[in-house]
């Protein structure tokens, strides 16, 4: 005869197995993955491997052409070290084009950078119309540098752009202008198209520092008595000093680099007058064929936008400590 065995309690029942689809991802995963290190080397992979590819790799090359006599359509024919270096320096462009360079990084950094602080105070309180005017000023850096180049060069056109026919009919001028035609209507002309493309784009880096700042500290020192000259020298601009560090860097960098709107609107004339640094790095690869002495002086590019960029780094942690 079948007995039927007593029902177990809860106590004495063996535990249930845990469904494998219900368990947590540590139980399940390998060991070696849980450990920290393993985890952050493979999150950081993909980027190692982006840089390695597209900047490492890319470096190597140019040190390499730049030692080496290295024709564009020719390759390597051997090592030719110093030669690139000298043959760089005793170039006839080469200092014209160091100083020019230089003049427009100084004059385009200061109107920069003064027009991108006073847009930012300007629309820094939420005022009606102050989101209207932040998106106009935002607007040209969405421009591609090219285009907007291009753009500029139809409005600049003597004889096709509607500016020197705008002077004309207002009775300013009596001939067609020449934007382009000397040295420096040439200058002027292309730092107007810089800061009319990237000074809203400066204004919004400084916008954000300056809403950083605790609204107490301004209102303390309005109860303190002090006038707005002293709240912008005392507590503005030293609370804004990692915006405006960031901006100075990246002005610095780009008008160092200068080469799309140069390229187009004036071709590095008149009579070689704007020709700058990475200009002379195109004619040399790319007119003259010669990598190697292209790849010399994108070297010593590197170099000095490396020493600059440690000098303001250094200089803004002084600031910061003192």
């Amino acid at each position: 005869m079948h007995v039927k065995a007593p029902d177990r309690t809860a106590a004495e029942r063996p535990p249930s197995r845990p469904d494998r689809r219900t368990r947590p991802l540590r139980a399940t995963a390998p060991r070696w993955w849980r450990s920290r290190k393993v985890k952050g080397l493979g999150y950081a992979a993909p980027t190692a491997v982006f840089v390695a590819v597209f900047f490492v790799l890319p470096l190597l090359l140019v040190g390499q052409m730049s030692l080496s006599d290295w024709p564009l359509l020719s390759g390597d024919r051997g090592v030719n070290a110093p030669e690139n270096y000298t043959d760089v320096t005793e170039s006839t462009l080469f200092w014209p084009a160091v100083r020019f360079t230089l003049l427009y990084t100084v004059i385009v950094t200061v109107v920069l950078l003064g027009l991108a602080l006073l847009l930012a105070l300007l629309v820094q309180e939420s005022r009606p119309g102050a989101g209207f005017f932040r998106t106009v000023y935002f607007l040209p850096s969405a421009l591609g540098l090219a285009s907007a180049s291009l753009l500029f060069w139809g409005l600049y056109s003597p004889t096709t752009g509607p500016l020197s026919r705008v002077l004309e009919e207002l009775g300013l001028v009596d001939d067609p202008v020449s934007f382009l035609g000397t040295p420096t209507s040439a200058l002027l002309s292309t730092v107007f198209l810089i800061v009319w493309k990237f000074a809203g784009f400066y204004m919004l880096i400084l916008l954000v520092g300056l809403q950083r700042i605790p609204h107490e500290v301004y209102e303390a020192a309005r109860m303190d008595g002090a006038s707005r000259g002293q709240i912008f020298r005392s507590i503005t601009l030293p609370l804004l000093r990692p915006s405006l560090a960031l901006t100075l860097l990246l002005c610095v960098t780009g008008s160092l680099l200068a080469f799309d709107q140069f390229f187009i609107l004036t071709k590095g004339g008149p009579d070689n007058s704007t020709v700058t640094v990475v200009q002379l790095i195109y004619r040399e690869a790319f007119q003259r064929l010669n990598l190697g002495t292209a790849a010399a002086l994108s070297i010593i590019v590197l170099a000095v936008l490396l020493l600059l960029n440690v000098l303001q780094f250094r200089g803004l942690r002084h600031a910061d400590e003192s």
